[in-house]
């Protein structure tokens, strides 16, 4: 490791921590890590003692290596340091001494001083877009030299879904089980666990540009993941109708209008406010009285059956939920077609 100083951040502490703990073990090398590893946690030493948390790192900073050629110095929950102590941390960065390598992990955001100030930064965040969650689990499969073909990555990544916190610790079970030999996903299906959920965006683009069996794809599998119960699922379609006809009729014309209106990011409000411009008023209207239906049927309005012992759905949830999702992208499709 040639930089001085390197920040892990990210917004899942689990992420963080798999990232931190190979950020280590690079930075360490061959040397002895009884020697050559100072470990602080500022939360723990924030509680254990009086003494300022930026004292001792700082004291570690500034001190030499003994019987090995460079000291390691990792600051874990940095993002709880005081402002008083990340400037004293800061001072030595801006100086830092030749033999000691600083590894700061922030659960948070780049804005944090201390990652802005670290000389390398490692980002582990993962977007929820389906493409890359797929990419990163390729690439984690290969730090760990974990021997699959690119169809088995995809096939683990729709099945962990947005749940990518655990994809390092299925690297590394699955290394320490079968080292480098080939393995297909039969092999690896037994360490994948329950399926992981997936954003809501997966669903309502699918149902945005019409497409009936990709919504009932991804409805599916929000239920089967036990991420979200049906219920949620219906809030969550009532909630993107119902910006869509705050938009229709307001007379907003730009993404920065619609966010202002919304009270939401521009990305989102500026997809919300072209779907509205498409499907024109009647429409928001019917998939408003379709979701309203939906949800007095998920209440106690409609009976398709319990639950299959097969999948452990609920049968009058699956099919309300199914029926609503195809129902919302024919009506979208229709639009589209105008």
């Amino acid at each position: 490791m040639t930089s001085s100083s390197v920040a892990v951040v990210g917004t899942d502490p689990v992420m963080v921590y798999d990232a931190l703990r190979n950020v280590i073990h690079d930075a360490l090398g061959d040397l002895d890590p009884n020697f050559a590893l100072e470990d602080f946690t500022a939360k723990d030493v924030a509680v254990s003692s009086s003494e300022s948390v930026a004292s001792r790192i700082v004291e570690a900073l500034h001190t030499p290596p003994f019987l090995v050629e460079r000291r390691v110095v990792v600051v874990r929950d940095a993002q709880s340091l005081l402002a008083s102590e990340v400037s004293a941390i800061t001072n030595w960065l801006a100086s830092p001494s030749p033999d000691v390598v600083l590894i700061v992990a922030v659960v948070g955001t780049k804005a944090n001083k201390l990652v802005k100030a670290s000389h390398q930064v490692i980002e582990v965040n993962v977007s929820s877009r389906a493409q890359d969650r797929a990419g990163f689990v390729s690439t984690k499969l290969d730090d760990y030299g974990v021997n699959v073909e690119r169809a088995t990555s995809q096939l683990i990544a729709e099945q962990i879904g947005d749940d990518v916190a655990r994809v390092d610790s299925l690297a590394r079970t699955l290394r320490s089980i079968y080292g480098s030999a080939p393995l297909t996903y039969e092999q690896i299906q037994p360490y994948l666990g329950d399926a992981g959920g997936v954003p809501e965006w997966d669903l309502t683009d699918a149902i945005d540009v019409g497409n009936a069996a990709k919504a009932i794809t991804v409805a599916r599998r929000m239920l089967d993941s036990k991420g979200r119960v049906g219920l949620q699922i219906v809030n969550m379609l009532q909630r993107h109708y119902l910006r869509m006809a705050r938009l229709e009729g307001s007379g907003v014309r730009s993404d920065e209008e619609a966010a202002a209106l919304l009270g939401i990011n521009r990305y989102p409000a500026g997809k919300s406010l072209r779907v509205a411009q498409r499907i024109g008023a009647q429409r928001i209207a019917t998939a408003v009285h379709m979701i309203t239906n939906a949800d007095l049927d998920l209440k106690g309005g409609a009976d398709f059956g319990g639950k299959d012992l097969n999948t452990d759905l609920d049968v009058t949830e699956l099919t309300v939920i199914e029926v609503l999702v195809a129902r919302l992208a024919r009506l979208s499709n229709g639009a589209r077609r105008r």
